[in-house]
């Protein structure tokens, strides 16, 4: 896991403005934040430039706040998908 943590900047519906200092996840690399009893999973949209990305939430905002921290995963969002009695991974 990539260690790269940034802040929640501002949150418009499921659009999330996240800061990072000194450079940016790639697109499309899942980021998290975690919550009191959850784990918000948020996906790299677009990059805003001066360090800030646009992200598009998996879930709920509800328990997001500005000045959260989000932790960038290094990876795309995968989903585990079940074929023929074995598990494969397809990423996006």
């Amino acid at each position: 896991m990539n260690n790269k943590t940034g802040t929640i900047k501002q949150i418009v519906g499921v659009v999330v403005d996240v800061f990072f200092e000194g450079g940016v996840p790639d697109i499309q690399n899942a980021l998290q934040v975690k919550t009191e009893d959850s784990t918000i999973t948020l996906e790299v949209a677009q990059h805003l430039g001066l360090d800030r990305v646009r992200c598009i939430a998996m879930q709920d905002t509800a328990k997001l706040a500005r000045g959260m921290e989000v932790v960038d995963t290094g990876e795309a969002i995968s989903v585990p998908v079940v074929k023929s009695h074995s598990v494969e991974c397809l990423t996006s």
